[in-house]
């Protein structure tokens, strides 16, 4: 079992005919991703990389059967594309593009609830990384090679973090049942809670990395639901301990604006909700090692 994606999830790449799409389409076919489609406006009845090219995704879905998607679609129209995947049935979207303004973003949130809590599809992104269950399915921009298949989930809004965690802990024997990028946008499609919720469910999943980071109330958010519900232990990151209060850094989101936004006030939450803190990124593989070993000895 996984989260989101396993082998048997069929994908379509929204895009796929564009530089960057056509690129990570690839990538993902070599991985072995069951990508069965792709959708660009205006080229349909085509084929790239092996697979059918269509104008829509409700013609895509209605012939491929796809489960999930991933947008490569410029930031203009990037916000339909999202709105057009939850009309065709696709269940998981990933959305890579960055750039996407605040206010179509919002449009998107707004749409996304005409449909019920059960039928609503899940949105990773914008600005994110994906998500890869290793040796199975990378749905995202990931090098997939970093990932060793085990039992250790990964959720963060930063995936070069992501990456450096995955790849510590590969170096130690350490796997990961998937790995999660939420992204770094102010409004994104799913929240820390909503994937620590996924991995509190997974039997295949024993432990849980966090990868934060300054602005927002999202860690803080998920600091307390994994207080009170959270049945495996979680270590936590939070990027930005230099960061100066009203600095925008990195990510669209990573701007301190009020009381408990910055990372140390973060850290301080997160510790007091009973998670492990990971010092610094030199530290993700080591930490999890000393966290693993401490709950196999409880």
């Amino acid at each position: 079992m996984s989260v989101l994606i396993n082998k048997n999830t069929p994908v379509l790449v929204q895009g796929i005919t564009g530089k960057i799409g056509g690129f990570h389409a690839q990538d993902m076919i070599r991985y072995g991703t069951p990508v069965v489609g792709g959708v660009t406006p205006g080229k349909g009845g085509t084929e790239i990389y092996g697979v059918p090219v269509f104008n829509t995704m409700k013609e895509a879905v209605e012939t491929t059967k796809a489960h999930a998607s991933i947008v490569f679609v410029p930031p203009p129209f990037a916000a339909d594309s999202i709105m057009e995947a939850a009309d065709s049935g696709i269940k998981v979207c990933v959305c890579i593009t960055d750039g996407i303004p605040a206010q179509d973003m919002m449009r998107v949130k707004r749409y996304m609830r005409r449909y019920k809590k059960e039928d609503r599809m899940r949105l990773l992104g914008p600005n994110c990384a994906g998500v890869i269950t290793p040796g199975e399915n990378l749905l995202g921009i990931m090098p997939g090679h970093i990932y060793l298949k085990g039992r250790i989930g990964i959720v963060g809004r930063s995936g070069t973090l992501g990456y450096e965690a995955a790849s510590q802990m590969k170096d130690l024997g350490i796997g990961v049942s998937t790995s999660v990028g939420i992204g770094g946008d102010p409004i994104n499609g799913s929240s820390f809670k909503d994937i620590m919720e996924l991995f509190n469910e997974d039997p295949d999943t024993d432990a849980v990395v966090m990868i934060g980071e300054i602005g927002g109330p999202q860690e803080a958010e998920a600091g307390e639901y994994i207080q009170k519900h959270m049945k495996k232990p979680v270590c936590a990151y939070i990027a930005g301990l230099s960061a100066p209060k009203g600095r925008r850094m990195g990510h669209a989101g990573a701007i301190v604006s009020s009381s408990g936004e910055s990372a140390a006030e973060k850290v301080e939450i997160l510790r007091e909700c009973g998670l492990t803190i990971v010092p610094t990124p030199a530290e993700f593989g080591t930490t999890v090692q000393a966290m693993l070993a401490k709950a196999a000895a409880a």
